[in-house]
């Protein structure tokens, strides 16, 4: 089966095209991003409005070429287009651009659709939704609402399908911080998270401070490999490092970092990357800690991490590291392209959650009772 997959939970653009082989195994066709990163850029970071019109615009040609690289456009097709009002009312742009596509192209060979209700901004988020919805009515095949922060996780699955269990996830990213215990596939409950800042978000914060841009994950990560071994930077604080639950909390990490920068009056490059190196470690530690506390809590059999900030190089090197003592324990990171948002997770998460007994059938989910859902929690 070919599952179509459609991702707008921030403001990346993601579409891709996952073949699923009667042997089980995976065949990426397709795995397209259009970023909004030269806007956030511009702008300092992620607005939702403008980030919506942005999906609106990006949608359909994200499509296109998602399709044209899996070998499933065909032009030329004479469709008879419905009136879509009732779906993307909201969404004109996005409407006018979906049936001048349609008109133009025959209906792929695809047989699931998956798309992303949330967690996420849910203006964003109702973009991806009614496109998918709108696919779904028009060429009569299914679409399964998929969890974010679970793609984020099952994403590993494609590389290493023989995960064992039970196993502890980190979820970290611009917008959520979690552990949390993963029983089987499905089955899910969440152990600690952020009580305020994601990490991802205390990286953004920290960059801005310091005056290096933005998104501040991969400029901190980059000067803090030049930084060198020795350092004049006074030692961050490691906000509830020592508690004995798993939550996170960044937003004094970012308060720290602020007042520590307010009393340096000649701000070198030297002093950045060591500032960088230290806002890293801190985080870093911070995460490490808590996860493997949780790992050797729960008898985990194996370490799956996620989101964004999982591409860092540091924090993959340092829990790699940390568990390598341990031949019970291996830990699983994604590719750093699939860390981040893209549409590749979400069509092996709705792989996932189709029902054996539907794959390949028609009309066997309601696309009418989708909906987006900006606080969507997982294991629930």
């Amino acid at each position: 089966m070919r599952i179509l997959s459609i991702e707008t939970s921030c403001d990346d653009t993601g579409v891709a095209i996952l073949e699923v082989t009667k042997k089980g195994d995976f065949k990426v066709l397709s795995n397209v991003v259009s970023s909004q990163t030269t806007l956030g850029k511009k702008y300092g970071g992620v607005f939702p409005a403008m980030a919506k019109r942005e999906h609106q615009k990006n949608l359909v040609p994200t499509l296109v070429k998602a399709l044209k690289e899996a070998k499933l456009l065909n032009s030329k097709a004479g469709n008879k287009i419905p009136d879509f009002k009732n779906i993307l009312e909201r969404e004109p742009e996005l409407e006018k651009n979906l049936v001048g596509f349609l008109k133009k192209y025959v209906n792929p060979e695809v047989d699931l659709i998956a798309v992303t209700n949330g967690p996420g901004l849910e203006p964003c988020l109702w973009v991806g939704v009614n496109f998918a919805k709108a696919l779904s009515y028009f060429w009569n095949i299914p679409v399964v609402p998929v969890n974010h922060i679970e793609s984020h996780i099952l994403v590993n699955l494609l590389e290493n399908p023989k995960v064992k269990f039970p196993s502890i996830a980190l979820v970290v990213s611009g917008g959520h911080t979690q552990i949390i215990l993963v029983k089987r596939i499905g089955q899910y409950k969440v152990l600690g998270e952020t009580r305020d800042d994601a990490a991802g978000e205390c990286f953004d914060k920290c960059a801005k401070i310091l005056g290096l841009g933005y998104p501040g994950g991969p400029i901190i990560s980059k000067l803090a490999g030049k930084a060198g071994a020795t350092s004049d930077v006074a030692p961050l604080p490691r906000p509830m490092i020592g508690t004995k639950d798993y939550d996170f909390s960044f937003s004094g990490l970012k308060t720290a970092v602020l007042y520590a920068d307010r009393k340096i009056t000649k701000k070198t490059a030297q002093y950045k990357k060591e500032m960088a190196s230290e806002v890293q470690q801190a985080i870093i530690d911070v995460l490490i800690k808590k996860t493997i506390k949780a790992v050797k809590d729960f008898k985990a059999k194996s370490l799956i991490l996620g989101g964004g900030v999982s591409a860092n190089k540091e924090l993959r090197k340092q829990f790699k590291e940390a568990l390598s003592t341990s031949g019970q324990v291996e830990v699983f990171v994604p590719t750093p392209n699939l860390s981040t948002d893209n549409g590749l997770m979400t069509a092996i998460t709705g792989f996932y959650h189709l029902p054996r007994r539907q794959a390949g059938k028609k009309n066997t989910v309601a696309w009418k009772n989708i909906s987006a859902d900006g606080n969507l929690r997982i294991g629930k």
